[in-house]
């Protein structure tokens, strides 16, 4: 049986690409450029790249990119547009859970909850992370994006589940206090309209939650910050109005 994220990303690639939380991509990849130090000699291994905004935009800086995800449709219109514009970048269709490039790449980025934490257990997030840690180069460094638990913490939980109803992408939300799992009927249409209603589990984490789990995967300092769409800064601290966090680490 396939898992939420699975049905969500089968026949959606057109429709994700026209979703609002893409339009910051530039921005984006200006932050990762910076954090690369603008070394267009550096590896970067892009998570759950979808339909390859953020590998497709590096690429088109010059950078040397490997993108993998586990939807074959995603991959398929990212491969599209790589050979539209002959750019060079190789797509692999790979499980978050289940890889492992040895050392071989010197910065990993995870956009937008690439992967990380769509997944239905604790156990099954921190593998991404282990296996992110596992491919860096030493030295390496990690950027990604994730849900921020202090968002519904501080904000009543009637009031966070209301807000996701009041803006129609989900219905029927129940936000687990104790596992802090926001759990939500989520309904849409894919691109070749067929209508889906599915059934999501997304885990939101706390700062200390995610400082420990790097810590354990070997990462050796981690920063957080706010996360605003399109405009990633050190300068931005968090609060519990980020929806998302923004973190770092280092190998």
């Amino acid at each position: 049986m396939k898992q939420w994220y699975e049905e969500l990303f089968q026949d959606y690639a057109d429709k994700y690409d026209r979703e609002s939380f893409t339009a910051g991509t530039l921005g984006e990849v200006d932050f990762i450029e910076k954090e690369a130090g603008f070394n267009k000699s550096v590896r970067i291994l892009d998570i759950g790249c979808g339909t390859g905004r953020h590998s497709l935009e590096l690429a088109r800086r010059g950078y040397n990119v490997t993108g993998i995800d586990l939807s074959e449709a995603q991959l398929n219109k990212a491969k599209m547009i790589m050979l539209r514009e002959k750019l060079k970048i190789e797509f692999l269709q790979r499980d978050a859970r289940n890889f492992n490039f040895k050392g071989s790449y010197d910065l990993a980025v995870m956009i937008c909850e690439g992967a990380f934490p769509l997944m239905e257990t604790d156990e099954m997030n921190f593998l991404i992370l282990k296996n992110a840690y596992s491919s860096l180069k030493q030295e390496g460094k990690i950027i990604f994006t994730t849900l921020n638990g202090l968002y519904p913490l501080f904000h009543s939980v009637k009031e966070f589940v209301n807000k996701g109803s009041d803006q129609g992408q989900s219905c029927d939300n129940t936000f687990d206090l104790m596992t802090f799992r926001d759990h939500s009927v989520y309904e849409t249409e894919d691109d070749k309209g067929i209508k889906k209603v599915l059934k999501c589990d997304e885990r939101y984490y706390v700062p200390s939650e995610i400082t420990w789990l790097l810590k354990s995967a070997g990462f050796t300092k981690t920063e957080i910050f706010g996360c605003k769409l399109g405009a990633f800064s050190r300068e931005d601290k968090l609060t519990t109005e980020d929806f998302e966090m923004l973190v770092i680490a280092k190998k």
